[in-house]
Order: structure tokens, then sequence, then C-alpha cells
């Protein structure tokens, strides 16, 4: 490419001094879409560092399409940076042009580095920046990996980057994953010497993860006062006091002292009622009983003080949830329905029932909320009701859910009616299909994927992708043709679930053809079929 680059020059230089003269007075032209004045991009900049050399040229609204195309930047140049020279000179340079197109390669940048291995990942982890180990991570996530963790652990005991901190405790708290509980304890005491992100993220690791020897740290930390980090310490302290019942309820106990003798401000009352529900603690009850039968207290106290009591699941608390059902405030009705999930017994369901009548939809998604946490059969009929026929979507998909965790016959037939009525909208069609699906896949596979097949005929793409994403994530040995089907035939995307499901399903049998992905020029999609053929081949190789 460099020799096309300089053949192109060499022969600009041959063009009219007069053409030259001209390039040189004509102002650079901005490009389509942009206003004068406007900042470059990072790959504009890049092609005008590339072209350099070709000084003095303006530049051209096709460089846009060209890059759009996937033509690599030094390709581009010549249409971004041609010379301004008479006509009959320009028409000499055409064949050297399709003579510098035609032998360059045209994938992207991107598709050559399908070739990536973990040594590679291995080396943005030690000498990286920020920008490039957050798009690593990036990938590990959409990949499911986990292989890279312990380095990701040295290097977060080893660097004060914010970007990459927060990245990486975020990366490992939204998986539960352990290893970063002393290097986010050390972030909070040392807070000084930390940005605020980064102890931010720390702090919602460590409730992420229950820790609990992050206790003392946290109510050190609250201690304090410390109006930045007062709300997600906060939170992390009930979540993180949840799994010892003595730390538990030390934690509740110490909460509530907090809430009665320092009297902290509003935005604080609400996180710590929440927390003290966290906890699970029953010596937070009667502080919770006491906020959710004041009728003086703020609704959204009140609604807080419900929704914690329902957490901690007692029956010392089921007498003032099922006055608050009655409340006038119909917030506080809907969420103290909501709140009776976990309990039994005819005065709670009756309560539950008499909710689907009630004009208000946040106290019909209450019920229907409460019905699939008790998994109350008596509301079948009041749920398959919601589900046909509610105005509001949240309402419908709550009953959906909940006819699918009351796992009956009936239950199971109206989930199917409800799935196979091609008139029923797709969010209705795709949830019930996810409740059949793991009810029982075997039963349902083969009409699932005709139904599929018939919405891509349709064109009907919402319900296809959707049905795709759930039939991507299921387990049945039924699934290995459809697998080899997407594999082989389908998009990018399709091959991306086939592979899931080669994984999920263990379908050894498609490792030679799981193989041939693993060179496609689409980086994502080859290091996601290396890492399939991988674990199929730790679990005993390809069929013969």
């Amino acid at each position: 490419m460099r020799f096309h680059i300089s053949l192109i020059y060499n022969l600009w230089l041959l063009s009219s001094r007069k053409g030259l003269e001209g390039a040189r007075s004509a102002p650079p032209e901005p490009r389509r879409g942009e206003e004068a004045g406007a900042p470059e991009s990072p790959v504009r900049r890049k092609v005008v560092a590339q072209a350099t050399t070709l000084r003095r040229m303006r530049p051209n609204s096709q460089v846009q399409s060209c890059l759009n195309t996937g033509i690599p930047e030094q390709t581009a140049v010549f249409f971004a940076f041609r010379p301004a020279v008479p006509q009959p000179r320009r028409k000499f340079l055409i064949p050297v042009f399709l003579f510098c197109l035609l032998t360059t390669p045209l994938f992207p940048e991107e598709d050559r580095s399908a070739g990536e291995t973990d040594s590679t990942r291995l080396n943005v982890i030690r000498y990286g920046t920020e920008t490039e180990i957050a798009a690593l991570i990036q990938s590990l996530r959409n990949e499911k990996l986990d292989t890279l963790d312990d380095a990701l652990v040295t290097l977060a005991q080893n660097t004060h980057n914010r970007g990459i901190l927060k990245g990486i405790f975020e990366f490992f708290g939204e998986r539960g994953k352990s290893g970063l509980e002393d290097r986010a304890i050390r972030a909070i005491d040392e807070r000084d010497l930390e940005n605020n992100e980064t102890v931010t993220a720390a702090m919602d690791y460590l409730g992420k993860v229950k820790a609990g020897n992050a206790v003392k740290s946290l109510q050190k930390l609250i201690g304090t006062k410390e109006r930045r980090f007062m709300v997600p310490a906060i939170r992390a302290l009930g979540r993180a006091a949840g799994l010892d019942t003595e730390t538990a309820d030390e934690t509740a106990e110490y909460l509530s002292g907090y809430y009665s003798d320092e009297d902290p401000p509003d935005e604080y009352r609400r996180e710590i009622i929440a927390a003290i529900g966290e906890t699970g603690s029953v010596k937070g009850i009667p502080f919770l009983i006491g906020i959710a039968a004041g009728t003086e207290e703020r609704v959204t106290l009140r609604i807080a003080a419900l929704d914690a009591l329902s957490i901690i699941g007692d029956d010392s608390a089921l007498p003032v949830i099922i006055s608050a059902v009655s409340d006038e405030d119909p917030n506080v009705r809907s969420s103290a329905i909501a709140a009776l999930g976990p309990f039994k017994g005819e005065e709670v369901n009756r309560a539950i029932l008499e909710a689907f009548r009630d004009s208000y939809y946040r106290t019909r998604l209450g019920a229907a909320q409460a019905s699939r946490r008790g998994k109350l059969e008596e509301a079948v009929p009041y749920l398959k009701f919601r589900a046909e026929r509610d105005e509001v979507p949240q309402v419908r998909d709550e009953a959906i859910r909940a006819l699918g965790a009351i796992e009956t016959a009936e239950t199971y037939d109206i989930l199917k009616a409800l799935f196979e009525d091609r008139l029923s909208p797709a969010p209705v069609r795709i949830r019930s299909a996810e409740m059949l699906v793991n009810r029982d896949t075997d039963a349902c596979v083969e009409k699932l994927i005709a139904e599929m097949d018939d919405a891509k005929s349709r064109n009907q793409t919402a319900l296809y992708n959707g049905l795709l994403n759930i039939v991507g994530g299921a387990r049945s040995n039924k699934l290995e043709a459809l697998a080899r089907r997407l594999l082989n035939s389908g998009e990018i995307l399709e091959k991306s679930y086939a592979l899931d499901l080669a994984a999920n399903n263990n379908f050894r049998g498609m490792a030679e053809d799981i193989r041939s992905l693993t060179e496609n020029r689409n980086a994502s999609l080859a290091r996601k079929a290396r890492n399939v053929l991988g674990k199929l081949e730790e679990q005993g190789g390809p069929d013969s």
C-alpha cells in the first residue's frame, strides 16, 4: 500500500503546476453533514496523518462512504485527498487507482484481528490503556468468558487508574465474582488516594458479592457523613451484611439507630430503610413496622418499609401489610399487595385476588407479582384474564410470568395458547415461549422452531429475534439440527446463537463445523467459535 501511495504521489507531481497552485489556493471544503469548524473524528485524523505526504490536497466527501464500506483508510486516502489537477491529467490516474483498489484487501481492520489469542489479550491487560482494557472487558462480557479473571485481579491490585478499576469492579460485580474484596476495601479505607468513581464502584462490588468483611469499613465511612459516598455506602452495607445472621442483626440495629439518632436528610432515609430490608434481619422489623403503619410518614418511606418487610418475610409483619392493602393512597395499596408475595393464608389470598379488580394498574401489577412469588393457584383465572386482556403491557407481562411460575397443566395450556395465537402481540408470544421453554423444552421445541421460521418468513423481526434469543439459551438434544442450520446458513447473529446452542448442549458432533468459524473475518465471532470449540474438546472431543 505504501508503494501505491508513493506511485499516486509521483504521478501527481507530474500534473500541471497550475493545477497544483489551484489546489493550494482552494480552502478545505467541509464534508456533507458536518458544520464548518466541527472537530474531526479520530478516523478522519488518522486518514489525514497517513496522507501528509500528499500535501495541499482538498478533502472530498467520498471518504466517509469509502470508510463505511470497509475499505482501509490507506485506500480511502485516494478518495479523500485526490489532487485538484486539470481533468485530462486526472483521467490518467484512473487506471492507477483501479490497480491500487483491486490489489488492496477490502476488509476492515477489525476483521484482521480474528486471530487474536489469549496471549494478545494478556498483553492488553499488562500494557493497554484504559480504553483498550474497557474494550477487552466488554468483549469478555459479550463472550461470557472468565479465563482472564486472574489477570484482571492482578491488574486491579496494582493500579489506581479510575477507568480500569471501575471497569473491573463492575465486570466482577455483575457476575457476583469474588476475588477483589481486599482491593475494594482498600479503596474505601484509602479513598483520599482514589477517584470518587473508583470508591463508588468498589462499594457497589462489595454489596453485590455480600462481603461481610467490609461491614466495618462501610460503617466507618457512613460515620464520616461524607456526602459524596453516603448513598452507595448505605446500599452496600445492607447487602454486604446479609449472609451472616449475627452480622445482619448488628447491621440492622446500627442502621435503625443511625436513622433515629442522627436525623439524616430525606435522601438518606429511604436508603436506610431499604438497607435494613436487605440484611434480612428480624431485628429491624419493629422499626420498619413503625414506618409502614405511620400515616403521617411520607408515602415513599412507607412504600420502602413495606418492600423491606416483604424481603424479610417474617409473619410478625403481616398485620401491618394487610392493613396497608386498604390504604387510601393507591401507591401504598399496590406496594402492600406486592409485599404479600412471600406470605401464606386465606386472608393473604383474598387480598391478592381482590387486588386484581383495582382500577389502578400498579395494584393489579402488584397482585400478579404476589401471585408469582407465592405460586398462588387460585389466581390462575385472574392471571389468564389479565394476560389476554389487560390494557397495560407491564401487567400482561407480569401475569404471563406468574402463569409460568405456577407449574400446573392448566397454566401450561394457557401459555401454549398465548404463544400459538399469531394475533397476539410479539411481547406476549415471546414471554409465553420463554415460560414454556423453562417448563419443558423438549415438549415445545418443534413448535417453537416452526413459529420462529414463520416469523422470519413474514419479516416479523422483533418476534424472530426474541424467539431466537430464547432458543439460544435452551437445552435440548432436539435443537442440534437447528444449531447446524443456523451455523451453516445464518447471518452473524444466527451463527452466534448456534454457538450458544452447541456450548449449552454439548453438541460435540458440530466441532468440525465450528472449527471453520475460528478464522472468520468477524473477530468477535471467531473468538467465540474458538472458545466454544475449546469447551467441546475439554468435554471429550468431537464425536467420531
